[in-house]
């Protein structure tokens, strides 16, 4: 696809369940209310088939600083490797947040749609419980 109507972030989506982690990178995020956010997280992701109602999941929006961040957890699948073996982050109940992000939300999942068109995708619509904010500037997706 090469329209590009906004521009997308690279918004690391990280958690623990079952005593697994998984973690991807999500571009298709954004804000819907003061503490509110909706994500789409593609068919093929792991991590998005994992996501379910009332789970409590760390949103980091990356820094500049982080494509190396950005790479491991947009590379493979969580399934296959474990892709926090040599990240920075913290473990808040069942969220990780990757240290050092512009800013980190520890999120619960409020539902997971599948609307017409897109329906093997998943829409995670969520509500912010607690967020962290630095200076950093945020990392995008080119």
């Amino acid at each position: 696809m090469e329209f590009r109507a906004f521009n997308y972030g690279a918004n690391a989506v990280c958690f623990k369940k079952n005593e697994r982690k998984y973690g991807m990178i999500c571009s298709w995020a954004t804000q819907v209310d003061y503490d509110k956010i909706v994500m789409l997280l593609g068919a093929q992701s792991v991590t998005g088939k994992n996501i379910s109602k009332g789970d409590i999941i760390g949103v980091s929006v990356l820094s500049t600083m982080q494509a190396d961040v950005m790479d491991t957890l947009g590379s493979n699948h969580s399934d296959e490797v474990d892709k926090f073996e040599n990240l920075n982050y913290t473990l808040m109940d069942s969220a990780i947040l990757i240290n050092d992000a512009s800013v980190n939300m520890v999120v619960e999942v409020i539902d997971v749609l599948h609307l017409a068109g897109i329906e093997e995708d998943n829409l995670v619509y969520g509500l912010i419980k607690s967020y962290t904010q630095s200076d950093a500037a945020m990392l995008a997706i080119r």
